[in-house]
């Protein structure tokens, strides 16, 4: 489903990278043992740089909200409509939320609590993968 290809930039290309390569990275403070995501400059908590690095996470999580786009003005996701987004909660990275069409998931069936893993989706525009989320049967 995901048809806007992201572009790197300098702040977030460990994170589109790693997205290529399968594997989920988020930025995290070793100062105050935080992760943040998007991707900063500064720690959000304690602002400091020099203690940012990049920490690879499993991707299981759980749905904590969604709803349904019934009408998009973004020409290139009007062919899917409708289609549900719902807010990842993530296991191993607590206070980060991603979001996700959940493939696989009927529209408006979405089992909030549910376990869910990370799969990539591949982008059309530029071949970069994107993370998205499955409910685990």
């Amino acid at each position: 489903m995901p048809k806007q290809s992201p572009v790197a930039n300098e702040l977030d290309k460990s994170f589109w990278g790693a997205c290529n390569h399968d594997r989920l990275v988020l930025q995290h403070c070793s100062h105050c043992d935080r992760f943040q995501h998007p991707p900063e400059p500064v720690c959000a908590a304690c602002n400091t740089a020099d203690q940012l690095t990049w920490r690879e996470v499993s991707g299981r999580g759980t749905i904590y909200s969604y709803g349904v786009v019934y009408d998009t003005p973004i020409s290139s996701l009007q062919e899917d409509q409708p289609y549900n987004v719902a807010v990842i909660d993530l296991e191993d990275a607590p206070g980060i939320n991603m979001m996700s069409h959940l493939p696989g998931t009927p529209v408006d069936d979405v089992p909030i609590g549910a376990s869910v893993r990370m799969i990539f989706e591949t982008t059309p525009g530029n071949g970069q993968k994107v993370p998205e989320w499955q409910v685990v049967a």
